[in-house]
C-alpha cells in the first residue's frame, strides 16, 4: 500500500513544511516583490523615454517642416532675384541697342552731311570754272575791258 511514490509524496510535504517554518517563503516573496518592482521601474523608464522620444521626434517634424519652409522662401527669392536681373538685363540691352542706334543715326547723319557739303563744294568748283570758262571768252576785247573798269570803279566805290 505504500509504495516509493507515497514516501516521495510524504518527503516533498515534509520540505515544503520545513521550509516554511524556516521562513524561506519570506525569501522567495521578497524576491518576488523585489522583481516586480525592478520590472515596475523599467516600465515607467520606458514610458518616460517614450514621451521624449515622441517630443524629439515632434520636434524634428517641426525643424523639418520650417527648414522646408525655409526652403521654398529661399527658392522663391531667388527666383524674384533672378526676374530682376534678367529684367534688368533686358533694359541694359534695350539702353545699349538705343544708344548704339543713335550713335550710327549720329554717324549717318554727319555721313550724310559730309557728302552734302563735298558735293556743294564740287558743285560750287564746277560752278566756278564753269564761270571762269564763260567768263574768259565773254571778257576778251573790249567788253571785258570794260566790265574790268566798272568793277574797280564799284570796288573803290565800296571800300571807301
Amino acid at each position: 500500500m505504500f509504495g516509493a511514490e507515497f514516501f516521495v509524496l510524504i518527503g516533498f510535504v515534509v520540505f515544503l513544511c520545513l521550509l516554511g517554518y524556516v521562513g524561506a517563503y519570506r525569501m522567495l516573496l521578497g524576491a518576488l516583490d523585489k522583481r516586480g518592482k525592478d520590472i515596475a521601474d523599467e516600465l515607467g523608464e520606458a514610458a518616460k523615454l517614450r514621451i521624449e522620444a515622441t517630443a524629439l521626434l515632434e520636434g524634428f517634424e517641426k525643424k523639418k517642416l520650417e527648414a522646408e519652409a525655409d526652403a521654398a522662401a529661399i527658392v522663391a527669392e531667388a527666383r524674384a532675384q533672378a526676374e530682376v536681373l534678367a529684367k534688368e538685363a533686358a533694359e541694359r540691352m534695350t539702353d545699349f541697342v538705343a544708344r548704339r542706334a543713335k550713335q550710327a543715326e549720329a554717324k549717318i547723319a554727319l555721313a550724310e552731311s559730309q557728302a552734302a557739303a563735298d558735293v556743294r563744294a564740287a558743285a560750287a568748283d564746277f560752278a566756278a570754272k564753269a564761270a571762269e570758262i564763260v567768263l574768259r571768252q565773254e571778257t576778251q576785247g573790249a567788253a571785258g575791258a570794260e566790265l574790268a573798269a566798272r568793277e574797280i570803279a564799284a570796288l573803290k566805290d565800296r571800300l571807301n
